[in-house]
């Protein structure tokens, strides 16, 4: 391949020419070029175009700093140096086997001209489908430890684009997606969310990833990448300039919102680009911005589909909480007994043998270990879960050798309740315990404002939090799925055991919410903004989507076809069955797609979609070599057209087919869906129908 490097003083645009640039960086494919330039006064800036258009103009680069000087004129360049990179790396679990990481990078290393002549470098990377770049501080004299106040990363839009956002909360990502033109970001319309117990909105942001569409088809997604020891990144938005500009989360407890100790890096900064729609899914930016497999063999996790104690929570059959008190040493009922807990041996048992009779290899248990009678609405929530101790219903031993012997594998759960001191105590022995039993997988939850008070979910010190758990469970052989976590940023790649995360509004908030749930275009925005960052762990597979024998007032918005579409539509290797037992049996043959689909691909083809409207996608199953398709529709009933040219040429499939029923509707008849099996080859072109809110589920195995 060749590779080009246009080291000369080139006008790209008018505007470029202001501004001679030290270097331009061009992608492989030569379709993206990155310029980078100092003014008259030493500023740094930077300026990508994409087939010759400019998307990004000069933006500026810089740090604010707490007692010291901050970094925004007055370097110079004392070295620049450009190398090109190609591998092709092997994911563990993944959308995908093989990874192609190929990029050209240019480092700038600058120096201030005067003062204490203190040093910075900025690394650029280019990529067929993107742009990263990060901050480099290198050990020097005269700069040992860095308070940073603000990181000053300027993105400067030359259009207006349609924008797909949520608010630059500091605590929580679960807010519905707004789309507005980027000139009419309003965040302040979130800050009081009916749903949510904490938030904190400072300032007229958006969170990452933020994804924008152009009126010529350009496609641009902002976020981060390798976030490790450093506060998360949210997007102030200048709704006049239509510009980002970076905006740290901080702390009420310091005045600064990042310290660090020289040398250091920051994350990556990247900006995915492309010309439709399909591509930003398909993009790899996020995980080749990190560091490969530190964690070496990581086999002892197996990829997997899973029920749980769960989902009957939100729904109000049955609770978290034990229903009684400890007193002097013993469960006595002081008149809070209520007989609900779910989490018990019996209810357990059931789950796991519907997993084990439907080719279902977890079970999440919810609600096993005590303290949940006394952390929602305390203060002080230090102290309060340990996780080792069952309550006296559940027999923690009786559970897991039945598990052992049919199969299945026991998810654990640790709610931290935000407090942190308490987990940080307790994580060896906690994860000890895991591995003393054979379990593989925590799913992990911050509900509530952090502790010690003063820190927010998405600030350094929690950033810490999230990541040292996980790098601490992989010495027990755990995979880690958080919950109210920091946002996924690829990091699965350098640490295999981070599985997935929630990390957006879930769908438990069509069982809770008092706003109406999570309308029929959630999902299809969700799989061009938030999932471009990570697995997501969702928790599909609702058959009964009116809750009317529990909560009259609630329900999921969307078709029984759409649930099942899910599973191959948003990527998680864990992935939930997450309705009743009684819901699925009841419902035989909906269910075998669940039982059929998979959760480890060595391909994905995503074939057809528009963000916000509806995506198609096909997943080709690690292993076995059976594919799957999914697609989803917002409240917009539409017709899509499939060419199975992805599948194997000179080969035959039987092709088992859920689909929207006639008379589909989210809301009006949700449950209407057809069945159908076929033979499929790879000249096949069929079209389908998807009601309003509806979706299409597809198994697709090879004949012999």
């Amino acid at each position: 391949m060749r590779i080009k490097f246009l080291l000369i003083v080139i006008c790209i645009s008018l505007s470029s020419c202001l501004m001679k640039p030290e270097t331009v960086l061009v992608s492989p494919d030569e379709a993206i070029s990155l310029e980078f330039s100092l003014n008259e006064q030493g500023k740094p800036f930077y300026t990508v175009f994409f087939k010759n258009k400019s998307i990004i103009k000069e933006s500026s680069l810089g740090f604010d700093f707490e007692n010291s000087k901050p970094f925004l004129d007055n370097f110079k360049v004392i070295k620049s140096s450009t190398t090109a990179f190609n591998e092709t790396w092997q994911m563990p679990w993944g959308e995908q086997l093989d990874v192609v990481n190929n990029y050209n990078e240019l480092r700038v290393e600058l120096q201030e001209k005067s003062d204490l002549k203190r040093k910075l470098n900025i690394v650029f990377k280019v990529y067929n489908d993107g742009v990263g770049f990060r901050y480099e501080f290198p050990k020097q004299d005269n700069f040992s430890e860095a308070f940073i106040t603000e990181e000053n990363t300027q993105f400067n839009l030359t259009e207006d684009y349609k924008t797909f956002w949520i608010p630059g909360d500091w605590d929580i990502y679960e807010h519905l997606y707004s789309t507005t033109k980027l000139s009419e970001i309003d965040a302040s319309v979130k800050r009081n969310h009916p749903s949510l117990g904490q938030t904190y909105i400072p300032e007229n942001a958006v969170n990452t990833p933020v994804t924008l569409v152009g009126k010529n088809g350009i496609h641009l997604s902002f976020h981060e990448a390798a976030l490790v020891n450093y506060s998360g990144m949210t997007l102030k938005v200048d709704t006049d300039k239509l510009s980002f500009k970076s905006s740290l989360v901080g702390s009420r407890n310091t005045t600064y919102k990042v310290k660090r100790t020289l040398p250091f890096h920051t994350p990556w900064r990247t900006i995915q680009i492309t010309d439709n729609a399909p591509d930003l899914i398909q993009s790899n930016l996020i995980v080749n911005l990190n560091e490969p497999n530190k964690l070496g063999d990581v086999s002892w996790f197996t990829p997997m589909k899973y029920t749980g104690v769960w989902w009957e929570m939100h729904l109000g059959k049955s609770s978290w909480d034990y229903g009684m008190e400890m007193v002097d040493g013993k469960w006595t009922d002081t008149g809070k007994a209520h007989g609900k807990h779910g989490a018990t041996t019996e209810n357990v048992k059931r789950f796991i043998d519907f997993s084990a009779k439907n080719n279902i290899g977890g079970v999440l248990v919810e609600g096993w270990n005590t303290g949940w009678e006394r952390w929602i609405g305390f203060e002080d929530r230090e102290g309060v879960f340990d996780f080792v101790t069952p309550y006296p219903d559940y027999n923690l031993d009786e559970v897991t050798a039945y598990a052992k012997e049919k199969g299945v594998e026991i998810i654990m759960h640790h709610e931290t309740s935000a407090a942190t001191a308490t987990y940080e105590k307790q994580q060896d022995v906690a994860y000890s315990l895991m591995q003393k039993y054979g379990m593989h997988a925590v799913k992990s939850g911050y509900v509530g404002k952090i502790l010690p008070k003063g820190e927010y979910h998405h600030g350094q010190y929690m950033v810490n939090q999230y990541n040292n758990a996980a790098i601490k469970a992989a010495k027990y052989q755990v995979a880690v799925n958080a919950h109210e976590p920091i946002k996924a940023t690829g990091l699965r790649r350098t640490y295999p055991n981070i599985i997935s995360r929630e990390g957006l509004r879930g769908q438990e908030f069509n069982a809770w919410s008092s706003d109406g749930g999570n309308p029929p275009e959630h999902l299809p925005i969700v799989a061009f903004t938030r999932m471009l960052a990570g697995p997501i762990d969702y928790t599909p597979g609702i058959f009964n989507i009116k809750f009317d024998d529990y909560k009259k007032n609630n329900q999921v918005n969307t078709t029984l076809a759409h649930q099942l579409a899910l599973y191959v539509v948003i990527y998680s290797p864990v992935q939930m069955a997450a309705d009743l037992v009684e819901h699925y049996e009841a419902n035989p043959k909906p269910l075998q797609f669940i039982k059929d689909v998979g959760v480890d691909w060595s391909e994905t083809k995503v074939l057809d979609g528009e963000v916000g409207e509806f995506v198609t996608i096909a997943r080709k199953e690690h292993g076995t070599g059976n594919w799957f398709l999914g697609s989803i529709t917002d409240e917009n009933s539409r017709v899509i057209e499939i060419d199975f040219s992805f599948l194997d040429d000179n080969q035959l499939y039987e092709a088992k087919i859920y689909k929207d029923g006639k008379n589909a509707h989210w809301d009006k008849n949700p449950l209407d869906i057809e069945f159908q099996t076929i033979e499929l080859q790879r000249t096949s072109k069929l079209k389908f129908p998807l009601a309003e809110g509806g979706g299409l589920a597809i198994s697709i195995k090879k004949m012999n």
